[in-house]
């Protein structure tokens, strides 16, 4: 938890449509492997009119088919040690797009901390060195949503030290800070479980809906080595946090209600995808580096009235 202080089995005519349509786009990429920008320009005209079915209308996405730095007009970053008194220190040098995916990398290094303070009592300054640096993408102040059905598909490192995400948080106002905001763990793990979870404060104090999956009822180390798809559906009667497709954790949003501040699950909420090392994630030392977590997109559908 964070505190702030297989589709291509099933057969093609089976598929949703904007299922249908990454199967076209792979062929495209095949047929037209050597004209990049014909290809973009495929994929630009389908993802402007694609539907997912059942009314939902795709409105926002990222395939990270360029190679390099993840597009600047999606995706900000968060700097240095950040929360959790995790052992990373985030920075936007390890995360790089390559052949169609998001890698968020985690290294082991040994550079001295520039915030260190001798005697200092803030965890984040007594470091004297950064011994694991990572990444974290945000797209706050880009791209905020209300309601609607969000989508990931990855793979990510399960071994003893990783602690990849993919979540929510409400925008942090003067008046309504963590865990008034709001936050949604769309997917999380740490130290052999996978977790859904949402969290708002009541009282000035953390109120949480979670989930948990041991990895081994999932299938151990062969689901370690897969992609898997991560959903959550949001509206302003529900929410429902799915893996491939199986709802993990139903809420009702109305719990929220009484929520400090109000229900922060009527407001807008920005992403983050995250890959942090130690703390609740469990001791890297002997785990052979580095941690990858592969993201092959994210997807954002929304319906016309924007709450179904």
């Amino acid at each position: 938890m964070h505190s702030f202080g297989g589709c291509a089995s099933l057969p093609f005519e089976s598929l949703p449509c904007i299922k249908r349509t990454v199967y076209s786009i792979s062929v495209v990429n095949m047929i037209f492997d050597s004209t990049r920008w014909l290809r973009m320009l495929f994929l630009l005209v389908l993802s402007s009119t694609v539907w997912a079915g059942d009314g939902w209308r795709l409105v926002w996405h990222d395939e990270f088919n360029k190679d390099g730095p993840p597009d600047p007009k999606n995706w900000d970053y968060e700097h240095g040690f950040v929360r959790n008194k995790e052992l990373q220190w985030y920075q936007p040098e390890n995360a790089f797009c390559t052949n169609g995916m998001l890698i968020i990398e985690a290294r082991p290094e040994h550079n001295p901390n520039p915030i260190f303070s001798a005697g200092g009592k803030d965890w984040r300054t007594k470091r004297q060195w950064i011994d694991y640096t990572s990444a974290s993408l945000v797209t706050k102040q880009k791209h905020e949503f209300t309601y609607g059905k969000f989508e990931m598909r990855a793979r990510i490192d399960t071994r003893l030290g990783s602690w990849p995400a993919f979540w929510t948080i409400g925008d942090t106002k003067p008046h309504r800070s963590w865990p008034a905001c709001g936050e949604i763990d769309i997917m999380e793990f740490y130290t052999s479980k996978v977790l859904a979870n949402i969290c708002y404060g009541r009282g000035g104090k953390q109120v949480w809906s979670t989930v948990r999956k041991p990895l081994d009822d999932l299938g151990g180390e062969s689901w370690s080595k897969e992609f898997h798809s991560w959903t959550m559906v949001w509206n302003s009667k529900s929410l429902d946090l799915l893996l491939d497709g199986k709802v993990m954790n139903h809420f009702d949003v109305a719990k929220a209600d009484d929520g400090d501040g109000g229900n922060p699950f009527h407001e807008p909420l920005y992403l983050i995808l995250n890959q942090a090392i130690g703390a609740t994630g469990g001791d890297p030392s002997k785990t052979k580096f580095p941690v990858r977590y592969e993201i092959d997109w994210v997807r954002v559908y929304q319906r016309d009235d924007k709450a179904p």
